[in-house]
């Protein structure tokens, strides 16, 4: 963990944040104080987000006994 002063920051802000590897923090001090600190963003994943929907239309038939139960199924398994 680095400590850089605020206005070596104002001054430098591209070539510390170049410098920063994936989860390294620099704080930034005015007067020997820290004030806030400066982390580097984890690397982006190649994936793009999930999108609701993309299957929609796929399924063309539901016969209408899909989500019926045989007579006897559930008195058999719970007794």
């Amino acid at each position: 963990m680095h400590t850089v002063t605020l206005e070596e920051a104002q001054s430098h802000l591209a070539e510390i944040i170049d410098r920063l590897t994936p989860g390294e923090e620099v704080i930034l001090t005015r007067d020997d104080k820290p004030v806030a600190t400066l982390r580097a963003a984890a690397p982006a994943s190649g994936r793009k987000p999930r999108q609701l929907g993309t299957l929609k239309g796929s399924v063309l038939y539901m016969p209408p006994e899909f989500d019926a139960i045989p007579r006897g199924v559930l008195r058999s398994t719970f007794e």
